[in-house]
């Protein structure tokens, strides 16, 4: 994780040059269907601020994390709300959020950690509450373009969550991406913690 972050306190400005922009509305109103109106959602590593922003925009009361310090200042500016920069294994939220995002984000957690934080994120969801994640789809584990990531399929998502019973896949889908130069394709997942 520290080369990866490494990245992007190097790399904060272009890195936010190319995704600040990204469209990626039609997966927010995927995900925000299942949040209370002016519900409460964490940006879980929330790079550019780009969705901060426009969840803010529409009504919902927002957190914001990352674990770039640049990111963070940058994000911070953009979204006008204080981005924590912390670890992703340091959220130690109870029952707090309607929703999480995280959208190509805990893709640079290693595959064999993603139990552990699937289930601090669960910690941090209210009951009935979902998480949006989105992973490079594939097999690959490594370092690639400078940072780790864990590319995930169907396959391999549903075996991560196969250990926790208060957790259901709500929507699964591949994507494409949505930057014109890329050919890279997503799994997205939306999940829901149970009532109780």
């Amino acid at each position: 994780m520290d080369k990866t972050l490494s990245f992007y306190n190097s790399n904060a400005s272009s890195f936010i040059e190319r995704t600040v922009a990204a469209d990626v509305g039609t997966l927010r109103e995927r995900f925000l269907k299942y949040i209370p109106q002016n519900g409460y959602v964490l940006d879980f590593g929330c790079g550019s601020g780009r969705d901060t922003k426009c969840f803010l925009e529409a009504g919902f009361k927002v957190d914001a994390t990352d674990g770039s310090e640049e990111l963070c200042i940058a994000a911070s500016e953009y979204s006008g709300v204080k981005v924590r920069c912390m670890d992703f294994f340091e959220l130690d939220a109870k029952e707090q959020y309607d929703g999480i995002w995280a959208c190509a984000s805990v893709l640079h957690v290693e595959k064999d950690r993603l139990p552990e934080l699937f289930r601090i994120m669960a910690d941090a969801l209210k009951p009935e509450g979902v998480m949006y994640l989105s992973f490079k789809y594939g097999d690959f584990s490594g370092t690639r373009e400078g940072r780790y990531f864990t590319d995930l399929t169907e396959k391999s998502f549903r075996e991560i969550l196969t250990g926790f019973e208060n957790l259901s896949i709500e929507e699964e889908w591949i994507s494409e991406d949505v930057r014109p130069e890329r050919t890279v394709r997503w799994l997205n997942e939306i999940v829901r913690k149970a009532s109780g």
